[in-house]
């Protein structure tokens, strides 16, 4: 099987290429090599390659600058995975894509299955749902899997933030009723190869029967309050950290550009029915990957 993926450097996509060479030839695109918001560039590389299964990991990810550069957020998470997913179908190849639980507004109260209505309350969450539709109008063998708050432990991810604050501060405030699936990168692009690999004799047959959207993300829930006090207590340099206390605090403290859904946990039973994979539980996850 030779393999595209797109957004090699980010957190999801780095992870990616450590996992993904189990299925065969692997050519990993980054910005320098794929400007995606290029369609035609899209168009004509992915056609080069003539790949078997394309991944798109890329996405324009900054919640808060997306309200401002609409655009181009649009361009990135919308318009480009439908034109992947369309190549792909020409191609006869697999298309995996990653959508976010920022689909909904956050006002249902308990986790989000896959048949609840979407309703978004930024544009980030606004262009990856144009994003799934479009997937889903063009494409043929996809699948479109939303996750939640994924971190690693490189970059500017919410864990990095933490150490950082903590190192800095001797008291944090934490929002404390924003509640989602804290999902390590890690297990995210393993579960996801994990499933490819299921489907490898056929893929294209195989992954067409099963299209869709699925939710893929940490098991359980908790607010970022609760994240940030495990991420405090995993620290593996606490004799580094300053803070003595974190304080739980309403959003409302902090104004931002874009709103955030309060309650966008996601429910993932149906992804765990059909391909009978699951991520473990989040806290457990969460000391692994800070053990590292």
């Amino acid at each position: 099987m030779k393999v595209v993926l797109i957004g090699k450097n980010g957190q999801l996509g780095s992870e990616l290429c450590q996992f993904l060479p189990i299925l065969g030839e692997v050519v990993s695109l980054g910005r320098s090599e794929l400007d995606v918001s290029d369609h035609g560039a899209i168009r004509n590389l992915l056609n080069q390659l003539t790949p078997n299964l394309i991944v798109n990991a890329s996405a324009y990810t900054e919640v808060d600058l997306a309200e401002a550069n609409r655009e181009l957020s649009k361009t990135i998470d919308a318009i480009a995975p439908g034109i992947m997913a369309e190549t792909a179908r020409k191609l006869k190849a697999v298309f995996v894509h990653f959508s976010t639980d920022y689909v909904f507004d956050g006002i249902k109260g308990v986790p989000y299955t896959e048949k609840d209505e979407t309703h978004p309350i930024n544009w980030y969450g606004e262009s990856k749902l144009m994003g799934e539709n479009y997937v889903q109008q063009v494409g043929e063998a996809y699948l479109i899997l939303r996750t939640s708050w994924v971190y690693s432990l490189r970059g500017n991810s919410f864990v990095n933030k933490v150490l950082g604050w903590a190192r800095k501060n001797e008291k944090l405030k934490i929002v404390s009723d924003q509640i989602g699936n804290p999902t390590w990168a890690r297990t995210l692009a393993e579960i996801t190869c994990a499933l490819l690999v299921q489907n490898n004799e056929e893929p294209f047959e195989m992954i067409r029967e099963k299209r869709g959207v699925y939710h893929l993300a940490g098991r359980g829930y908790a607010s970022r309050y609760e994240w940030a006090k495990q991420i405090l207590a995993n620290d593996p340099n606490r004799t580094e950290q300053l803070v003595r206390v974190v304080e739980p605090v309403p959003s409302d403290e902090f104004l931002t550009q874009a709103s955030r859904p309060l309650f966008s946990a996601l429910e993932c039973t149906h992804f765990e029915h059909t391909f009978g994979l699951q991520l473990p539980e989040w806290d457990s996850t969460l000391k692994l990957a800070m053990a590292e």
